[in-house]
């Protein structure tokens, strides 16, 4: 195991972090809790921008679990198509909708195990709906934020849900909605997976990675 940030460290690095990207949200486009829902399923193994281009067409023609629910698959993949898994993300829209309507009465739960209970949600989903729809503080891990915060030495684990459970441990909750965002987008924009673009980042003091390879 390797040395983790102090956790007086802690605040700097989310205040960092904000300044490096004061516009972090959630980027996928919605109206309500149900578009929101939508929306993040879709986003598994693709970006938000891809998410972004169909879900227009998507919500126009299904704005809601009742549409949804009785659409053809034919007619949402043709839809979906240009984002990855489109076959399989299809279907769960479709049979979320209808489970929607079944158990729910149309309205997206505000529970946890009500969530991952619906065709395609799992874990992480259930997080940013919980958080973003309900405001309930929660720490959403994607490839991002795990890959972040394991490089940054903010946690020091091999798998998301053990990534989750530490980086709540160790950030205050009123900042775990701020901090998953801040995460993302730091990810996405300059600790990238490959080619991380350390000579622009502001954490280049207290990143454990950075000061490992500056020790090099």
């Amino acid at each position: 195991m390797k040395k983790l940030i102090d956790d007086k460290t802690i605040p700097q690095i989310l205040d960092i972090l904000e300044e490096m990207h004061p516009d972090a949200k959630c980027a996928l486009e919605h109206r309500d809790r149900f578009q929101l829902l939508i929306a993040v399923v879709l986003s598994a193994q693709t970006t938000d921008v891809s998410v972004n281009k169909v879900t227009p067409e998507l919500f126009s023609k299904y704005p809601g679990p009742k549409e949804l629910a009785s659409a053809r698959q034919e007619d949402v993949q043709d839809i979906i198509k240009t984002i990855g898994l489109y076959k399989n993300k299809s279907s769960n829209i479709i049979k979320l909708s209808q489970k929607l309507m079944e158990n729910h009465g149309g309205i997206v739960p505000g529970e946890f195990d009500a969530l991952t209970a619906l065709p395609g949600v799992g874990r992480k989903t259930a997080n940013v709906v919980l958080a973003e729809g309900f405001r309930v503080p929660r720490i959403a891990v994607d490839t991002h934020v795990f890959r972040v915060s394991n490089r940054i030495g903010l946690v020091d684990e091999s798998d998301v849900t053990a990534t989750e459970k530490a980086l709540m441990e160790r950030i205050p909750e009123e900042k775990w909605i701020l901090a998953h965002h801040l995460l993302i987008f730091h990810g996405r924009r300059i600790c990238t997976a490959r080619n991380p673009k350390c000579g622009e980042c502001y954490l280049n003091s207290i990143c454990l990675s950075s000061k490992l390879v500056q020790e090099v």
